[in-house]
């Protein structure tokens, strides 16, 4: 076989990567409910497992997790919209405390001899503004989660064939001794990142809608059911979380009610984010901060919100896969985190001194 040259080789490898790319943006309309259903599928098998191990059946120990998942979606589904529609009865007090809070500005600053006219199109917050939008979000809730449904039916019959699938890979190629520990690598890091993530995100939530109820901001609920889901979007997820209630707060509580809803937001996240969350995972993420940060982007134009999502757990297991290859070790290496110099040292290879035993290595005087 013709041997090809680097350069073609690296232009073939850009080409297919292209192809590939472009395959799972038109291909995500099946994919991403695919994508779902196996993470789904694999946060819930542990449970599933547990379940069984105490005398259940295989299908009735499914339906029992699968429907209480079920159960939990229904009422975060319900939390939202009963908030939205609330939120829709309350703007006009809000759109009246923002005139106020409007007029208050313009007086303090006319005060101190700056003629500045503030204005807003009242009209593009209008109530039947509002009411179109809610119910555009309402439609949207009912459309995700009728996709949710189909996640999982499909989560269901990949749960049932789980337990066979490494039989049946072993049996397609014919190596019955074939490891596929790389498999069981990737199920249980994505199984610790998600545990431990969850656990993060809802304390996030719990200490933010605790904070905000304290503050007496309306919706507390809500805005702690907001930050525990976006906090599984790194990075920028706590910050889009923190925006909503910080304008409502500007309306509703004044500017220093607003203070004190963004210190309470910034130190929420700056001390689970920054101090609990990398003490927890230590190096069960293994990847790069920026990686993390160029995967968010990479697969939110991908994707969407749900690339955006499940683009770390996904970028992992690239990178195990990667980590499993000899030819492309080193690119796992790049996705990985930067080592320590105790850590480089000990990776480096050792120096090899069996020519030159230490006592022939001359010495400079």
């Amino acid at each position: 076989m013709t041997q090809i040259s680097s350069g073609p080789r690296a232009l073939l490898v850009a080409a297919s990567l292209v192809i590939v790319v472009a395959g799972l943006k038109v291909g995500a309309p099946i994919l991403v409910p695919a994508s779902l259903s196996v993470f789904l599928a694999i946060i819930l098998m542990p449970a599933v497992s547990w379940l069984k191990r105490r005398g259940l059946p295989t299908l009735l120990a499914i339906l029992l997790v699968v429907l209480t998942t079920s159960t939990i979606l229904a009422g975060l589904l319900s939390i939202t919209t009963q908030s939205l529609n609330q939120m829709r009865l309350a703007f006009p007090r809000y759109q009246a405390q923002f005139v106020n809070l409007q007029d208050t500005v313009q007086a303090f600053l006319a005060e101190r001899g700056l003629e500045v006219q503030l204005s807003l199109d009242t009209g593009l917050l209008s109530p039947a503004r509002i009411m179109d939008l809610a119910s555009g979000a309402l439609v949207g809730l009912a459309g995700f989660m009728s996709g949710v449904a189909l996640v999982l039916l499909i989560t269901i019959f990949i749960i049932l064939e789980a337990h066979g699938v490494p039989a049946k890979i072993r049996s397609a190629l014919r190596m019955p001794d074939l490891d596929l520990g790389r498999f069981t690598k990737i199920a249980e890091e994505v199984q610790r990142y998600l545990a431990m993530k969850t656990l993060i995100s809802l304390t996030t939530g719990l200490l933010v809608g605790l904070w905000v109820w304290i503050l007496g901001l309306d919706f507390p609920i809500f805005w702690g059911l907001l930050a525990f889901l976006l906090n599984y979007v790194p990075n920028v997820g706590s910050i889009i979380a923190a925006i909503p209630p910080i304008l409502l707060a500007l309306v509703q509580l004044g500017p220093k009610g607003t203070a004190l809803v963004g210190i309470g937001y910034i130190g929420v996240n700056m001390v689970l984010g920054n101090v609990i969350e990398p003490n927890l995972m230590g190096k069960q993420l293994g990847l790069s901060p920026l990686v993390v940060v160029l995967s968010l982007v990479f697969w939110g134009w991908l994707w969407g919100p749900i690339g955006m999502l499940l683009s770390v757990p996904l970028t992992m297991i690239i990178r195990i896969m990667l980590e499993h290859s000899e030819e492309h070790s080193w690119v796992a290496v790049l996705l990985g985190p930067t080592p320590t110099v105790v850590e480089a040292v000990d990776q480096a290879p050792e120096l090899d001194l069996s020519v030159h035993p230490p006592e022939s290595i001359s010495r400079d005087p």
